[in-house]
C-alpha cells in the first residue's frame, strides 16, 4: 500500500525531517486486470447476420423445366429503385407503359398482399415466379426488405435479374 519513510533525529540537533511517500501500484494493477478480465466474459460479441437465399441444388440431370419461359401472368416484376422506391408490373416488353409500373412501398403486408394477388391470377401456379431487379441508385437495405417481403409471402421461387432496357427507359419516365 502506501508507505511513509521518515529519518530519526540524530544527535541534538533539531531539523526538519524529510518525508518520502512511496505508493505501490500492484494492487490497482492486479484490479484493472480482473477488471478486464470480467468484462471479456461476459460481454456478447456480435455475430455476423447472413441472409439466407434458397438457392438450388445443381442437378446432374437437368430436366425440360430448365427451359420454361414464364410469361407474364405467371410472374410478377420488382424494381427497386432509389430513395426507397419500388416498382412493380406484370407486362412485357411490348405492353409495360408508365401506367402499368405501379408504386408500393416496403410494407410486408403491402408486398404480400401484391405477389398474392398476382399469384391468385397465374395460370400455372406450379412456376408462379417473383422477379426483382435492383436498379442501380437503389441501396443494400431495400434490397433485404425485400428478399424479407417475398419469404413473408411464403413463396420459394424467386430470381434476381438486372433491369432491362425497355423497363429502365420506362423506370425512368415514372420517377421524373
Amino acid at each position: 500500500m502506501a508507505e511513509v519513510i521518515t529519518n530519526e533525529k540524530q544527535g541534538g540537533k533539531s531539523r526538519q525531517s524529510k518525508k518520502r511517500i512511496g505508493i505501490d501500484m500492484t494492487p490497482m494493477v492486479d484490479l484493472g486486470f480482473l477488471l478486464i478480465t470480467f468484462f471479456m466474459f461476459t460481454t456478447n460479441f456480435t455475430k455476423p447476420n447472413v441472409m439466407d437465399l434458397g438457392l438450388p441444388a445443381k442437378d446432374p440431370n437437368p430436366t425440360r423445366t430448365d427451359n420454361i419461359v414464364i410469361d407474364q401472368l405467371n410472374q410478377i416484376t420488382f424494381i427497386i429503385g432509389e430513395n426507397n422506391r419500388i416498382f412493380y408490373h406484370q407486362s412485357n416488353e411490348k405492353e409495360l407503359t408508365e401506367a402499368g409500373l405501379k408504386e408500393t412501398d416496403y410494407n410486408g403486408m403491402n408486398v404480400s398482399k401484391i405477389i398474392s394477388q398476382a399469384y391468385a391470377k397465374a395460370p400455372k401456379k406450379e412456376i408462379f415466379t417473383v422477379i426483382v431487379k435492383p436498379t442501380d441508385d437503389s441501396n443494400y437495405k431495400n434490397f433485404v426488405d425485400m428478399m424479407d417481403n417475398i419469404s413473408i409471402a411464403k413463396k420459394e421461387r424467386y430470381g434476381i435479374a438486372e433491369v432491362k432496357p425497355w423497363e429502365k427507359k420506362v423506370y425512368e419516365n415514372v420517377i421524373k
